[in-house]
């Protein structure tokens, strides 16, 4: 299915650059005819095994007599809640010697940017923080390893840093010759849905590390395959992936029976996760992408913004599947979710995002005519800074098409 998507927006794509006045006709009309001939709406909850519970069910010699590190964090949980490393550290013959967190901690306890150093955890074996001064681990923390698995609920978003720490614990294991086994979870967006552009490697950071699309369209299981297949990393480990069972791709998270764990402090709810693809840009920028609120990137604004005009502004742009309304809003700081957001105690004039068919709604494309829209109506007041955008959106187009001043048509071109 996401082959087809990515087929049906490559060929919009060429047909756009032929004749740019087709731009938003072409790209939303080809995504709803697609939607609207997708399989049968799934009208009861999926039973659904991740890859953990399929390897303590099925599959346990993948572990016997290993001796293991977990890459993981709070979202590793079987279905039943329990935290992973619990679980293996019950099965007979495994030895779970280190556990390896990745941003925002292994109890997701840091919002973005915090870094964590670990002491001795009552009852579990020593955790190392894979984010701050050391992103990738070295031989001394392997050392006696002879498994690495990884564990962690994705979101399906090119810049979220998990997978990135994917890639470097791969390289990391096939430097020392040890085996990875990755225990695949849904794609809480659904797997078959592909938006954005292609990262452009000259651009490659840990907020974007392989030339994927913004929303990728695949699991972390499916995205490690790939990583694997194209080379993306050097070396190369032995892989194995313990595929989830009872999904689909065109399902979303709350149509499984799976518990809904927030992966990181401002990603509370799976709406959320379906907006940050596009709203992620507005981090790059002095307006507020709602940190420091209940609803972060779904409420937008800053004290010079006026929220009626720009929510008119988006509404005119008629956007499948979404909404705009004006929203007054305060940020504040929230310990561990949000030290020292943007615009602290400062009232902030924006909008508000509701979606209204999630099975339509474009992520990318409404965080880019956001920003668009922001720019052109209060040049004078918004500030982007030009490296941080380029690594989000994977090069420096979009910087520079803002700067040119190119009409929204054109903006879309991705």
């Amino acid at each position: 299915m996401k082959k087809i998507l990515f087929i049906l927006i490559l060929l919009t794509t060429v047909s756009i650059a032929d004749n740019p006045q087709n731009n938003k006709i072409g790209i939303h009309k080809i995504q709803s005819m697609y939607y609207q001939t997708n399989k049968i709406p799934i009208s009861e909850k999926l039973t659904v095994f991740n890859g953990i519970d399929i390897l303590l069910e099925k599959k346990l010699h993948f572990i016997q007599s290993r001796t293991i590190a977990l890459v993981t964090n709070h979202t590793g949980i079987d279905r039943d809640g329990i935290p992973n490393y619990e679980r293996l550290m019950k099965v007979d013959g495994v030895d779970l010697k280190v556990i390896f967190s990745p941003e925002h901690g292994l109890f997701g306890e840091a919002e973005n940017g915090q870094k964590i150093n670990y002491k001795d955890i009552e009852k579990l074996p020593k955790v190392i923080s894979l984010y701050g001064g050391t992103k990738k681990p070295n031989a001394s923390m392997l050392s006696g390893i002879n498994l690495i698995i990884y564990d962690i609920q994705d979101i399906g978003s090119r810049f979220y840093t998990y997978i990135t720490t994917l890639g470097l614990v791969m390289e990391a294991a096939a430097e020392l010759n040890i085996p990875v086994l990755v225990l695949d979870r849904p794609n809480p967006i659904r797997s078959d849905i592909v938006e954005g552009p292609v990262l452009d490697l000259n651009f490659k950071s840990f907020v974007g590390n392989y030339p994927i699309p913004t929303r990728y369209g695949s699991t972390v299981g499916e995205l490690a395959e790939s990583i694997v297949h194209n080379k993306w990393i050097h070396p190369i480990p032995k892989l194995d992936v313990i595929k989830v069972e009872g999904w689909q791709p065109d399902a979303w998270f709350d149509q499984t029976d799976l518990i809904w764990i927030p992966p990181s402090p401002n990603i509370p709810t799976i709406e959320t996760a379906i907006v940050y693809p596009g709203m992620c840009i507005i981090e790059a920028t002095n307006i507020s992408e709602g940190r420091g609120t209940p609803n972060p990137f779904t409420w937008i604004g800053a004290p010079w913004i006026d929220g009626n005009k720009l929510s008119q502004a988006l509404n005119n742009f008629q956007l499948p599947g979404v909404v705009f309304t004006p929203k007054t809003f305060t940020p504040v700081k929230i310990p561990r979710v949000s030290e020292k957001p943007k615009y602290e105690n400062k009232k902030c004039y924006g909008i508000e995002i509701w979606i209204t068919d999630r099975n339509i709604y474009n992520s990318v494309d409404t965080g880019v005519l956001t920003l668009f829209s922001i720019y052109n109506m209060f040049p004078n007041k918004v500030e982007i800074k030009k490296d941080n955008l380029s690594r989000l959106w994977g090069n420096d187009i979009l910087y520079k098409k803002l700067q040119r001043g190119v009409t929204a048509e054109k903006l879309l071109v991705y």
